[in-house]
This record gives structure tokens, sequence and C-alpha cells, in this order.
């Protein structure tokens, strides 16, 4: 769900904000430890939950997989960043691309970047052979590609989703 909406940071308060700091970390939380964490009522927990999805704050809920525990039962799989420069930078081109990239669903993640490289993907795959696929795909069907640097992945050491802190001065965790 892609919502646009005009939320000023003052129709936020520090609750508010702890709340989503809280779900970044950890959004499969019971309301209840939610609620006992910010030292609010269950019932006044959920109405801010529910309001922050309304909002368009929360875009989704997801489970973040180990690659190492998976790893032993459905192989090691391949990931791969990759930089992608285009012959032609404008809008249409951009867009273009952009929809090629986003429909794939090895592609995790896509980004257009600023100077350098037009794109930065994180690409995850089964193995080579499906990395060599997708990237005849998307790069070598796609005449408008007119460089490619892919980077695999050897270990991650760190990944998350959740953001700085949200509110000023909130250095405390």
């Amino acid at each position: 769900m892609n919502k646009e909406t005009n939320i000023s940071e003052s129709s936020l308060d520090l609750t508010d904000l702890q709340l989503l700091d809280l779900l970044q970390r950890d959004a499969g939380q019971s309301n209840l430890h939610l609620a006992q964490q910010l030292h609010i009522s269950p019932p006044t927990c959920l109405r801010r939950v529910r309001r922050l999805h309304s909002l368009g704050l929360i875009e989704r809920q997801v489970a973040i997989v180990r690659p190492e525990v998976l790893a032993p039962l459905v192989g090691h799989g391949l990931q791969a960043l990759v930089e992608v420069s285009l012959e032609r930078q404008n809008a249409e081109a951009l867009d273009a691309f952009e929809a090629l990239a986003v429909a794939e669903d090895g592609v995790q993640q896509c980004w257009r970047v600023s100077p350098g490289p037009d794109f930065m993907l994180v690409i995850a795959c089964r193995d080579m052979p499906a990395y060599l696929a997708l990237s005849q795909r998307l790069f070598t069907a796609h005449r408008n590609v007119r460089n490619v640097k892919s980077f695999f992945a050897t270990r991650r050491a760190k990944f998350s989703p959740h953001l700085p802190p949200l509110a000023a001065g909130d250095s405390q965790r």
C-alpha cells in the first residue's frame, strides 16, 4: 500500500515516535508488550498503531529471515549488489528501467542514485545460472543499459531496515 499523505512531524508526538522505533526493531511484539514499554494502556497502544498504519507511516510488516540458518535447508543462494548506468537518463528512460527492475522477484531493492550510476540494485538469486538469466532480462535485453557492475556478497555483517532514531535526542538505546 503506497499512501501519499501530508504528515507533519508535529502530528506525531514522542510516544508515536517511540512506538515506530519499537516496531522497526521488532514488529512481532504483542500489543501488551509494546504498551508496557511505552507506559500506556493496551487499547491506547492499539489505537496508535492503527493510526500509524492509516497515515501510511507503516508500509508493511515482514519477517527478516536469517540466511545462515535457512541455508542448510534451501542452499546459500547468491546475493549481488549491482550498479546500473543507462545510456539516456531522461525521466521516461529512468521510469522504464525502474519498472522493469521492480517487477523482478530477484530484485530485493532498487535505488535511484546520484552521482555515479543511475541505479543500485540488491539482487538475491538461487545460484549463478539464475543470476545470469535475471541479468539477461534486465541488462542485456534492455537497449538503454550502458554499463553494469556486479559485486557478489561473501558475507552479511549487518542488515537492518531500522531508520536512525526518529526523535531528537533519542539515542539512549
